[in-house]
């Protein structure tokens, strides 16, 4: 028998005992070097966050320019006007040039990343630009204006015609998205950002019917009746009516006048007469309505359910009102019995965290469970609605809760994080995820990691930047007293004016 062969006997079979404990050996070895190769390459980037690709507007002596995510520059601050980038995911940016403000007139066009224009078989390219009930700016992601030989059309970011150049204008409906109002031969019609048209060019006037396009829009014909059309192209209220209530809710829409409304059920064809002073909202088959400035609610049949007392009702979910008496703030029910006591500066329900937060005073405040608990109070710093987490700061330290109001460290809290923001005799740091401290406990406050991964840091009084590695790459020398926020993306700060959305230095 040969030596060294693996056989049980003279019969010669094999082993299968030893087969197997050799077997299992190598599979140990294996993966113990698997496990020391990830180690070894965990290591090497556990304090780096690698974030996706974006672009920024910067500003700098008085020029315009472009950076992306890592901080690095794309194009140098070399333009007059403020750099439009609609969508930062895309390098498309809009560039205005000979502006002439006595007299009203401009040119535009797009760059690409390169500083090449792009789109160049049009006369000009625009951003879409609208904003909030808040004045907050924003634009149209997903398409721009484009101008030809006088008239106006839509494209993608690509370059992709949505709508041919054959209108004497395209306008947003102010506050809504997916609503561009377009104006041929002195006729407004409708598209949506994909070029879709949703009405035709045949009415005096179009606006939303709620600030939800989901919901449909009013439309006046030559003789100024109005109707609602839907999105999907479909009449809804016939062309026949004075006037129309910008509400909605459950196929109930509001026409008539002060005094004298109609609500119509398009559903069952119903309809109530009612005399209040005006309709504020409809959820949930209730209705909000005002007599003599005061606030109270209905059902869709008209029967009074709580009576105009109230100098606001906000609706909030289910069957609950946050309601204004006396200039303070409670919560009350359709049956009109108090749930949360009228003791808050202002109440707003937060309706992708189902959490209500109330406000004590000009810093402090509680916040409250859908069964009207107080679960939590202090100064809310965040509450972020996108990763689910609640950020409250108690005596100069930060605590992040779920919005099942359970504790949990930032690291758990923030798990695309390579760097958590640690607190140690009265100063800050930063450790990794397993705890080690990446970079040492000397300043006075700081920030956790943004998007980009850049953690900003405060020291005598002045703030600077720390790269995903642990790099300073701002020494702390910005004051930045007045800022609304702090951020940093590299050597870049954001503006005073967070609602312009650029950087600087």
């Amino acid at each position: 028998m040969g030596k060294g062969k693996r056989y049980n006997g003279s019969e010669q079979k094999l082993n299968i005992k030893k087969v197997i404990a050799v077997v299992i050996a190598l599979l140990v070895v294996i993966m113990f070097i698997a496990i020391i190769v990830k180690l070894i390459n965990s290591d090497d980037v556990s304090t780096e966050k690698k974030p996706a690709l974006a672009y920024y507007t910067v500003y700098d002596n008085g020029k315009w320019g472009v950076i992306n995510s890592s901080g690095e520059t794309i194009i140098e601050p070399s333009y007059d006007e403020m750099i439009i980038i609609p969508n930062k995911e895309r390098d498309v940016f809009i560039i205005t040039y000979n502006v002439d403000y006595d007299n009203n007139t401009y040119e535009s066009k797009a760059v690409n990343a390169n500083n090449k224009d792009i789109f160049t078989n049009y006369d000009k390219v625009e951003a879409i630009q609208n904003y909030d009930k808040n004045n907050n700016i924003w634009y149209e992601k997903n398409c721009l204006k484009v101008q030809k030989n006088g008239k106006y059309g839509l494209i993608d970011m690509t370059g992709k015609e949505l709508a041919p150049c054959e209108y004497d204008d395209i306008t947003p409906i102010i506050g809504v998205t997916q609503s561009l109002i377009t104006t041929k031969s002195g006729q407004k019609g409708l598209v949506n950002c994909t070029g879709a048209v949703i009405i035709d060019n045949l009415y005096a006037d179009i606006t939303t019917l709620t600030d939800n396009y989901e919901d449909g829009y009013i439309v006046k014909n030559s003789d100024g009746n109005l109707g609602v059309i839907g999105t999907d192209r479909k009449e809804i209220l016939p062309i026949q009516y004075s006037n129309i209530e910008h509400v909605y809710g459950n196929n109930n829409y509001v026409v008539g006048t002060s005094g004298n409304y109609q609500i119509i059920n398009t559903q069952t064809n119903q309809t109530t007469n009612i005399t209040y002073d005006s309709v504020k909202s409809i959820n949930n088959g209730y209705i909000v309505v005002e007599k003599s400035d005061r606030y109270g609610i209905i059902s869709a049949t008209g029967e009074e359910l709580v009576a105009p007392q109230y100098e606001d009702l906000t609706f909030a979910f289910q069957n609950y009102y946050i309601a204004l008496k006396d200039n303070k703030y409670g919560i009350i029910d359709t049956n009109n019995g108090t749930k949360v006591a009228f003791n808050y500066n202002y109440l707003t329900y937060i309706q992708n965290a189902n959490i209500i937060q109330g406000e004590k005073n000009n810093i402090e405040s509680d916040l409250i469970d859908t069964s009207f608990n107080v679960r939590l109070s202090g100064i809310i710093s965040e509450i972020n609605v996108n990763s689910g987490y609640l950020k409250i700061r108690t005596d100069s330290d930060y605590e992040y809760y779920n919005f099942r109001f359970e504790k949990e460290s930032n690291r758990t809290a923030l798990p695309g994080n390579t760097l958590f923001l640690s607190k140690k005799d009265g100063k800050y740091g930063y450790v990794d995820k397993n705890g080690v401290v990446v970079i040492n406990y000397i300043y006075d406050d700081g920030l956790e990691q943004n998007a980009e991964g850049f953690v900003a840091v405060k020291k005598d009084g002045k703030w600077g930047a720390i790269n995903s590695k642990g790099e300073t790459v701002v020494e702390p020398t910005y004051t930045l007293e007045n800022n609304v926020a702090i951020d940093f993306i590299g050597q870049w700060h954001l503006a005073e004016d967070i609602n312009a959305g650029y950087y600087t230095k």
